[in-house]
């Protein structure tokens, strides 16, 4: 089939630690890669509210006497 043997031995590696895991194919994430899917646009989010806070800030700290 023309596969490294090294190549089988790491699948098996991975397949042995993280079971039915390991290969999740079909576009399918791991756990950890949704998790950090989901936290990487969590912290976009929330960088774009403390962006729009502090212009919100600087527009009524003019506003003020």
């Amino acid at each position: 089939m023309g596969i490294n043997p090294n190549s089988i031995h790491r699948w098996n590696a991975q397949f042995e630690a993280q079971g039915k895991d390991a290969f999740p194919g079909h576009g399918k994430l791991s756990p950890l890669e949704e998790e950090n899917q989901r936290l990487r646009a969590e912290n976009r989010r929330l960088l774009m509210e403390k962006e729009i806070l502090k212009k919100a800030a600087a527009f009524f700290a003019k506003e003020q006497p």
